[in-house]
Formats: structure tokens, sequence, C-alpha cells
């Protein structure tokens, strides 16, 4: 049984987490899509954050590249009053409906390109693509463009590196980064280039305001 959020007080970060640790992960990773899945203690994290600044609970949350749902669930778990999860991947989609359904959890999934996304929301919560592969450069990009397009409040985790590039873009969207923490990000080995089955990579959250968010 789930018990959901209903004031700051009732979230606990740490039930956040053993549930998000049950949320399944990518079963055939694809490597031009970066598909690495957010580790539970980071998702729970990020939407423990969310939650602490009013951005979850009886809000419209959108996870743009939801994958398998991480972030969708945690923002079910902290009582948004609607969830939209949207990925390109429709094994992954099948994946967060079956977990959905299981749980008897009130989210809708999508699959679909993010930059044919025609649907607004109150907060974007997403981890794009780290556009590390050579044919992928930038693609977090697209997921930041479109973010702005969808919602006045983004929280979105990239590879710490890419920040001077990123607050550049934020900057000529005419977005405010508000907050920002940074996390080791556990990288394991799913793919035939890797040479460690288990490396750590720096990557940041961004809460990102625009528009009437800067209110």
């Amino acid at each position: 049984m789930i018990c959901f959020a209903t004031d700051m007080m009732s979230l606990k970060k740490k039930h956040l987490e053993i549930f998000l640790q049950q949320v399944p992960s990518f079963q055939i990773p694809t490597v031009l899509q970066e598909q690495y899945q957010t580790p539970a203690s980071i998702a729970a994290d990020i939407i423990y954050t969310a939650y602490c600044h009013n951005d979850i609970k009886g809000k419209h949350v959108v996870d743009l590249g939801c994958g398998t749902g991480i972030f969708s669930f945690g923002a079910a778990y902290a009582a948004a009053s609607k969830i939209s999860g949207i990925d390109i991947d429709k094994h992954c989609i099948d994946i967060a409906k079956a977990f959905a359904k299981q749980h008897t959890l009130s989210v809708t999934f999508l699959c679909q390109d993010v930059s044919s996304v025609d649907l607004t929301g109150d907060v974007v919560v997403m981890n794009p693509p780290f556009g590390a592969q050579k044919a992928n450069i930038h693609a977090d990009r697209v997921f930041i463009e479109k973010a702005f397009e969808v919602a006045p409040v983004i929280y979105s985790l990239h590879l710490s590196k890419t920040l001077p590039f990123l607050t550049k873009l934020i900057d000529s969207l005419h977005g405010e980064i508000t907050f920002q923490k940074t996390y080791e990000f556990p990288l394991k080995g799913s793919f035939s280039f890797h040479k460690k089955l288990l490396m750590n990579i720096d990557v940041t959250l961004l809460r990102i305001l625009h528009g009437p968010g800067l209110a």
C-alpha cells in the first residue's frame, strides 16, 4: 500500500527512496538515447527538493524522457495532482505502464519524441540525455528548449562539466537558475564501449524558472 504525502512533514525522503528502488530499470538500454537509470537515491532527493520548493504537491508534473518512470512515480508518491511521462522508447513506456497498473498509480504515459510534445504543465522534472556520445552532442538542448515550452518551473539533471554551456542557453531563453546541487552519478558499464563496470560522474541538478515562474 502506498501512503501519499499530504503535507511537507508527511513526505519522508527515505520512504520515497525505498519505494523508488522498486521501479524497474531498462531491460535493453539504447546507447544513442543514453539510457541510464537515475538511481533511486538521487531521484528521491530531486523529488524531495522539488516538493520542499512547493513544486510537486497538487501540481501537474511532466517527466520528459521518462524512461521507465522513476520521476513520474516519485511525483505520484509526493501527491502531484497529475503526472505525464513521455518517452520515445515504447519498451520503456510499456514497463512504466505495467508498474503503474501494479501499484494503482494514476500516471499518463505517452510514447512520443520529446520534440513533438504539445502539452503544458506546472513543472518539468527530467534527466535528459547527457549528450556524451558524438552522435548525441547537445541532445540535452532539445530537452531544455522543450521544457521551457511546457512549464514555468524546470528541474533538470546534467553533466556538471556542461554547466557553462547550459547557463548560456538558459540565459538566452530568459530563464534563471535558482538552485543547483551536484551528485555523484554511478554509471554502470551497460554498453560494449564501456571499459569499467562502474564509474562515477559528476552531475548537477538545476532548478530553472522562467516567465510567470519568476514572479
